[in-house]
């Protein structure tokens, strides 16, 4: 939906309920777009910390922080 700066300033309040409800305006000024009101990004929105999101899916190597022999002229 696209919508005036002016006409947005006096529907915000209902505006904003629409964004709630998934819907994305697009603000203009003398026809062009310069703002977006939209819902917040799902992760947000769900208050879902993303610490661990991946625990059990990577895998590193025990030796992944040894160097190898071509690098013994570098370390000494």
């Amino acid at each position: 939906m696209d919508i005036s700066a002016a006409e947005a300033k006096e529907k915000f309040s209902e505006l904003l309920a629409r964004a709630e409800a998934g819907e994305e305006i697009v603000v203009t000024r003398h026809g062009k777009a310069v703002a977006v009101i939209a819902p917040p990004p799902a992760v947000a929105s769900k208050g879902k910390s993303l610490v661990g999101a991946m625990k059990g899916k990577i895998w590193i190597a025990d030796d992944f922080d040894e160097l190898g022999p071509e690098w013994d002229e570098y370390i000494k």
